[in-house]
């Protein structure tokens, strides 16, 4: 203590200087602090800015697209929509394809007249032909608009669309076969003549639909076109371009007949349609399937008896099987070895074979006999053992359309059936049946809703799903819906 006094007395300068320098540096450090926590403060105040700037440009996008921005335009989709001809015949023949390309299915056909549609105003002339002609149109499945119009021949004989490729365009076409002998095949999407043959199929024939697609055989990059003709008792084979319409020469075709059914290896419609026994490396034959064909007829040697009336490919777990319809069973056939896989009892089938889903993802095959005058028996009956999953008895006129399916979100089908429902005890046979549309679900096997009482004659009748419409104001995924018909 006296040290201190003493040395304050003897450096009384020296005490305040140490002060001095203390009370400065002190105070540059509170000034460093004070200058650190406003950058922090002055950080801290653009973040927040910058959270409060994004949010509220997040929210004008949103608010944007939601309200200012309209959803696309697309034409209204009508529940029901009718598309009158004057002075016009249909022919059997009615397709679903998605022609413009708006991913909702359009509907094409047939008809003989003399012009189109006041819609499109196209005569037969406009394409060398004479009047009356056939048309093939197509128009939107939303609400009936005619798409296009287009003169194809004198007379349909057979038509097909969906065809993946044809004409120099390499685009979807349909192919028309029409009388006199010529084949025609128009665009899908614009209806325009891709090309346009005239061939001698030979007198009084008859095409063995469906047209078959085959693969490249004259090397130009499109695959071509094999059509089966039966004149009297002989069966002809003629192989057209698929580019150019050209008739050109050429897996196995079956066909069938009243009575047989036909096999011929494509290395052997080759071989007869150009003459040459020219072995391609793509075109092999099967030694079972050989053994079972008769060289000289074709004839198919089957396990089956009666009267063909339907042949069907039914897709398996591995491989395409045989379904054979005849007059009194169905079989399916198993192609590797030709052993039959199962066998029903089902006499007088009515229509073709129609496939459906009645359990998730095991396909089914749709069959319909005629069991008595104006009566029909529906059954589904599952495609791997022939068990009969449901059936329905139905009254039907002799010219009631077939059936039709339409694929449902739970990997099942909804089955469209025309005929008329009578609950047991109330059948009458007095009155003639009613055409009525009929749909059924498997979720609800008991139950029968009823679309449709028509009085006009159908045709031909195909359904189809495609999109409804959503209410007015809101852009969302609608379900599926729809089907059509010609009267």
């Amino acid at each position: 203590m006296d040290n201190k006094d003493s040395e304050a007395e003897i450096h009384p300068l020296k005490t305040e200087d140490v002060k001095a320098q203390e009370n400065h540096e002190n105070f540059v450090e509170r000034r460093i602090i004070s200058k650190q926590s406003s950058q922090l403060s002055r950080l801290s105040r653009w973040r927040t800015a910058a959270f409060f700037i994004s949010l509220f440009l997040c929210l004008i996008i949103v608010f944007a697209f939601s309200f200012i921005i309209p959803c696309p335009e697309r034409p209204v989709s009508e529940r029901t929509w009718f598309r009158n001809y004057e002075n016009a015949v249909a022919y059997q023949f009615l397709a679903i394809e998605d022609v413009n390309k708006d991913k909702v299915q359009d509907v094409i056909f047939a008809f003989r007249a003399s012009n189109g549609s006041s819609s499109s105003n196209n005569t037969c002339l406009d394409e060398g032909l004479p009047s009356p002609c056939a048309f093939v149109a197509a128009v939107s499945g939303t609400n009936g608009t005619v798409l296009w119009e287009s003169p194809a021949a004198e007379e349909v004989e057979w038509m097909e669309c969906g065809i993946r490729q044809l004409g120099e365009a390499l685009v979807p076409g349909c192919l028309v076969v029409g009388k006199p002998a010529s084949l025609t095949a128009l665009g899908q999407q614009k209806g325009e003549v891709q090309w346009r043959q005239s061939n001698d199929f030979g007198a009084n024939y008859t095409v063995l639909t469906p047209v078959s697609v085959i693969p490249d055989v004259d090397s130009d990059g499109v695959q071509d076109l094999i059509i089966f003709i039966a004149t009297g008792d002989k069966i002809k084979t003629f192989i057209h371009s698929g580019r150019n319409g050209e008739e050109i020469g050429s897996y196995y075709f079956l066909f069938y007949t009243a009575n047989s059914v036909y096999a011929y290896s494509l290395k052997d419609l080759y071989s007869a349609a150009t003459g040459m026994e020219n072995k391609l490396p793509s075109l092999e034959q099967d030694p079972q399937w050989e053994k079972n064909i008769d060289p000289t007829t074709h004839r198919f040697s089957l396990p089956s008896s009666g009267d063909i009336r339907y042949l069907a490919k039914i897709p398996g777990a591995s491989r395409e099987n045989i379904l054979v319809v005849n007059s009194e069973t169905a079989m399916l056939i198993n192609p590797q070895n030709l052993q039959t896989l199962w066998t029903l009892n089902v006499s007088h089938v009515m229509s073709e074979p129609l496939l459906g889903y009645y359990k998730p993802d095991v396909l089914g095959v749709v069959l319909e006999s005629e069991i008595g005058p104006n009566r029909k028996k529906v059954m589904i009956v599952e495609g791997g053992s022939g068990a009969v999953q449901w059936d329905l008895k139905l009254n039907s006129k002799a010219e009631s359309p077939g059936p039709a399916t339409l694929s449902t979100a739970d990997h099942r089908s909804t089955f469209l059936i025309w005929g008329e429902y009578k609950v047991a005890g109330n059948e009458t046979g007095s009155t003639a049946p009613q055409q009525k549309l009929y749909l059924f679900h498997p979720s609800y096997t008991n139950v029968l809703l009823e679309l449709r009482n028509n009085t006009d004659q159908i045709i031909a009748f195909s359904g189809k799903s495609w999109p409804c419409s959503p209410p007015a104001g809101r852009c969302r995924r609608t379900p599926a819906c729809g089907t059509s018909w010609a009267a």
